[in-house]
């Protein structure tokens, strides 16, 4: 089992959309045994993904170890692809982390639920909270979604910085340009600045996401966006297979 986070600073950037397309490329592309990890408080990972209105608020208690976190997973209606989902308690979860001071609870939950699985995403909350916090030092591989814009660029040179001179995080950062319309030469310029970054392009099928519960984009498999979401699971698989090679 290996795990990706998907986080940004801020918000609006995509994040949620494409933690749930790669989770679903995973599951789908490379028939993994998958499972997304809502904790993000705004659960809109576990909308996209068909979970129905919250009853008991369970999700602070597997942090507490109160709940085994395999009592709370749900199957989706994508073959492999799991959901942990979020509920309304994850609002008061970086109070409860922070007055814990466990800072590898989350990892050690990773590991005990991620015996069932090939890869598990984490969809984490933006910006700098102890919840974040634990999703960073838990992730082998950190997936950070950038607007072509100097916003944006200068968010995640925050969030590189941070996590460098903290030392809180495990896996490396992989920034991806996400929402990219080539027809605004912002952007255009600043694909040229960072050329090998992976680039997902501005896509009305990803934005169709939001408007229907209870499934994923599936893509035309011959259209630029599927054809992007693919190159960068083939990129994210690539990195995982060198970093777990390297032990």
């Amino acid at each position: 089992m290996q795990s990706i986070a998907v986080y940004s600073l801020k918000g609006g950037v995509g994040k949620t959309t494409l933690a749930v397309s790669l989770a679903w490329a995973a599951a789908t592309r490379s028939a993994r045994r998958t499972l997304l990890w809502d904790v993000d408080p705004q659960a809109a990972a576990s909308f996209l993904l068909g979970a129905g209105p919250a009853g008991r608020h369970e999700a602070q208690a597997v942090f507490a170890k109160d709940l085994d976190p395999a009592k709370l997973v749900r199957h989706t209606d994508v073959e492999r692809l799991d959901l942990l989902p979020a509920d309304a308690s994850l609002r008061a979860l970086d109070r409860f982390l922070f007055g814990l001071g466990k800072k590898k609870r989350l990892l050690k939950l990773i590991d005990d639920v991620g015996r069932a699985y090939d890869r598990v995403f984490l969809d984490a909350p933006p910006g700098p909270t102890e919840t974040s916090e634990q999703v960073l030092r838990a992730a082998d591989l950190i997936i950070v979604p950038v607007i072509p814009s100097p916003l944006s660029q200068r968010a995640l040179a925050e969030i590189v910085a941070h996590l460098d001179r903290n030392g809180g995080r495990r896996g490396p950062v992989l920034p991806v340009y996400n929402m990219v319309d080539r027809r605004r030469s912002l952007h255009r310029a600043a694909l040229e600045a960072n050329p090998d970054w992976p680039v997902i392009p501005m896509a009305s099928a990803f934005e169709a996401m939001s408007a229907a519960t209870g499934g994923v984009a599936r893509l035309p498999a011959g259209s630029a966006a599927a054809q992007a979401l693919f190159a960068l699971w083939a990129g994210v698989e690539k990195k995982l297979a060198q970093r777990l090679k390297r032990g």
